[in-house]
C-alpha cells in the first residue's frame, strides 16, 4: 500500500521484502508503483506455488476493489478460501 498515492499494489513474488524494496527505490520504470516510494506490506497471501498465486492475483485484480482488499485482511477465512478454490494445477477449479 502507497499512502502517497492512497493505492495497493497487487503482485506475486518469492521474496516480499526484496520485492518492496524494487518498488520503493523506483526499480520498475514506468510502473505505476515507480510514482511513489512509500510501499508497505499491507497483507500477502502464502501459496503452494507460482501457479496458484497466479490464479490469485487474477482473482483479486478482477475484483477491482478497495474493500475486497481490505476484508481479505479482516477475515482469514477468504484467503483460506481462495487457497482452497485456486489449489492444484487445474485451471478448471
Amino acid at each position: 500500500y502507497s499512502e502517497q498515492l492512497k493505492r495497493y499494489y497487487i503482485g506475486i513474488t518469492m521474496n516480499v521484502e526484496e520485492r518492496l524494496y524494487q518498488h520503493r527505490e523506483g526499480y520498475y520504470k514506468g510502473a505505476h508503483t515507480s510514482k511513489a516510494s512509500d510501499w508497505k506490506l499491507y497483507y500477502s497471501i502464502s501459496c503452494e506455488d507460482k501457479a496458484q498465486a497466479a490464479r490469485i492475483e487474477q482473482h483479486i485484480k478482477q475484483m477491482k476493489s478497495r474493500k475486497y482488499i481490505e476484508n481479505l485482511k479482516c477475515y482469514p477465512e477468504m484467503a483460506r478460501k481462495l487457497r482452497e478454490r485456486y489449489a492444484g494445477s487445474s485451471r478448471s477449479r
